[in-house]
């Protein structure tokens, strides 16, 4: 009776076996805490403030974008974090705590200022600095991106060094889940706390969601890593070691490059429609404000179905390139199914196509975030996830920009009459963004072709091993 119970639980909550003795699932729920607070920085910027800059504060669309797209700045500088986190020497005994501690307070300290830094930015405030304003702006966006980039490197690091190899998809699903938590329901709190603007509102809420992240990152990081004593800092008798060296290291053999080259092209093909999804489901669909919003939602809960499906697999050995390659099969059909949506004029597959970009992409990226893992010891764990993160977000942030530049070129185009009355449709502008990014997953798969081959070896290869070890006794 007790173990049917147990299976039924592991059944509903799929993550729940992924705990041990020695690390309790309350505990990986509690260490999870530090994505949502990036999955709610994630929303302030993208979800909420891009909105209200624009609308309620008046400020211009292009210095918008600016300010939203700084954090993606620091992408860069998160394999130099990893790596930090892999060989820093604390007093204290700790690795991974003071940059997750340092991370939350950059992220604290942003969303401080933050407020106060817009409405001096606001046009609408003409007796003000806006020299001040620009500054200010500037510097917040920056800390909260360091900060987050900061506290979401060194806390998967710490995550993944905390459990058994064989169980670590498991962690990365987990704590990717968590930060989806986080983004969903800053979207619904976020959104109705700034439903009626008011700068007062303004600080408000943005020093609340600082404060909230204060105490939560604390609460996650609180007696998680074991303290080692007696560890003396890098002297004269010890040499610190060099980023560039443990970068040789860890792209030794090629496979690291070719695995970041196809998670850059990947990211980059999923998040091209990420701005323009909900302007076609009202401009060509006539899908109401409260219908697009539920986008969000509907490609949310394909991402969750795609982290279980993950996790399984990857536990019971699947092969996460293979895996990847599922996700992009996953994404290029949801993107047929959208332009199809057109014509047809059909808000279901519209939808259905929704969810399974938010499939797709979740098992590419707990797939491409567990074969970066795989590919060196736990020594090396934050410089992979480092520079995994920094693909991820540079390729975002250009998916961001290019999506916009191509919908507006391409509608110049068929405005203009250049592609004949057969092309002269609001709908065409929106199908070649959707047709490139096709093409950029059917590049993803050229790139992962030759790591499935090695990993495919590799398995051939260990079941050809038998000698009289592997004999029953």
């Amino acid at each position: 009776m007790q173990r049917g119970w147990q299976q039924l639980g592991t059944a509903w909550m799929p993550f729940a076996d992924v705990a041990t003795a020695e690390l309790p699932l309350s505990r990986l729920l509690r260490l999870s805490l530090f994505q949502v607070s990036v999955g709610m920085a994630t929303t302030l910027f993208v979800g909420t403030l891009n909105r209200v800059m624009i609308v309620e504060m008046g400020i211009a669309a292009t210095i918008v974008a600016v300010m939203v797209a700084i954090p993606l700045l620091v992408a860069p500088f998160r394999a130099l974090i990893g790596f930090r986190s892999d060989t820093y020497k604390c007093v204290l005994g700790w690795r991974r705590v003071p940059f997750i501690w340092f991370g939350t307070m950059m992220q604290f300290g942003g969303l401080a200022i933050m407020p106060f830094a817009l409405i001096v930015l606001s046009p609408a405030e003409l007796d003000q600095p806006h020299w001040a304003g620009y500054v200010g702006s500037a510097l917040a966006f920056f800390l909260v991106g360091l900060g987050a980039a900061t506290t979401q490197t060194a806390g998967l690091a710490l995550a993944t060094d905390l459990v058994p190899e064989e169980r670590r998809p498991r962690v990365v699903a987990l704590m990717y889940l968590m930060m989806l938590v986080g983004t969903v329901l800053a979207a619904f709190a976020l959104g109705i706390a700034l439903r009626d603007y008011s700068p007062i509102l303004l600080i408000k809420v943005i020093q609340g969601a600082g404060l909230f992240t204060l105490i939560i990152n604390t609460i996650s990081l609180w007696k998680q890593e074991v303290r080692v004593r007696g560890v003396v800092p890098y002297g004269k008798t010890e040499r610190r070691p060099v980023f560039r060296e443990a970068w040789q290291t860890f792209i030794a053999g090629g496979d690291a490059v070719r695995l970041l080259v196809a998670t850059g092209f990947g990211f980059f093909a999923f998040n091209l429609q990420d701005v323009l999804l909900e302007p076609y489901g009202g401009e060509i669909l006539r899908l109401s404000v409260g219908a697009t919003t539920a986008l969000t939602g509907i490609a949310a809960l394909g991402a969750i179905a795609s982290f279980a499906l993950a996790a399984r697999s990857l536990e019971r050995g699947g092969d996460p390139i293979r895996l990847a390659a599922l996700g992009c099969g996953a994404g290029i059909m949801s993107f047929a199914v959208i332009i199809f949506a057109a014509p047809l004029d059909s808000g279901l597959m519209f939808r259905i196509g929704t969810a399974g970009i938010g499939f797709g992409e979740g098992l590419f990226a707990v797939a491409t975030l567990t074969a970066a893992m795989g590919l060196r010891d736990q020594a090396q764990h934050g410089i992979a996830l480092g520079a995994w993160g920094a693909v991820y977000a540079t390729s975002e942030g250009l998916a961001f920009a290019v999506s916009g530049v191509m919908k507006d070129v391409v509608s110049y185009v068929v405005a203009s009459g250049r592609l004949g009355d057969g092309l002269a449709l609001a709908s065409v502008p929106y199908s070649v963004v959707y047709h490139v990014e096709i093409l950029m997953l059917f590049a993803t798969f050229v790139a992962l072709g030759p790591l499935a081959a090695r990993s495919r070896a590799v398995v051939r290869q260990e079941r050809a091993v038998f000698g009289l070890a592997d004999l029953p006794a």
